[in-house]
């Protein structure tokens, strides 16, 4: 492994980790613009498709609209691996999603065991997440514990 290859590795591991802070601080504008113009990204739960984003302009829309819903996003990311071609790259994440919501009147914590396969393009000299498809391996629902 080269010099280019491991800054490659570095600049796509921060690529991943800003996308799912700025996820966390609900600041989908500045999310949206880590992804490609025509960013294709599809969640599956179960083996359901459950969202569908094409394109900035809907991710935007659908992922402002989807987080209102809930007080607390909270994304911790963990392995990666990445095969680089050029400026052409595909990758799987692991992050672990934490979601508080009220229902009800009671503060509810769902947690998301989910994996990521990217595909990332180099444009104008930066990595973006071209296409996403995510999986929500398992999830879990249940009353906050008291703080």
């Amino acid at each position: 492994m080269d010099i280019k290859e491991l800054a490659d590795r570095v600049l796509l591991k921060d690529l991943v980790d800003k996308v799912s802070i700025l996820a966390d601080k609900k600041d989908i504008h500045a999310m949206a613009q880590l992804f490609s113009e025509n960013t294709w990204s599809e969640t599956f739960a179960g083996g359901v498709s459950i969202l569908q984003l094409n394109g900035r302009k809907e991710m935007e829309e659908k992922l402002e609209g989807f987080l209102k819903n809930f007080e607390t996003a909270y994304h911790l990311n963990g392995q990666q691996q990445v095969t680089i071609n050029g400026d052409m790259a595909t990758g799987k994440v692991y992050c672990l999603v934490v979601l508080v919501s009220t229902e009800n009147g009671k503060k509810i914590q769902t947690t998301i065991g989910a994996t990521y396969q990217d595909e990332y393009v180099r444009e104008h000299n930066r990595w973006l997440i071209a296409k996403r498809i995510g999986n929500f391996e398992w999830q879990e629902k249940r009353e906050c514990p008291a703080p």
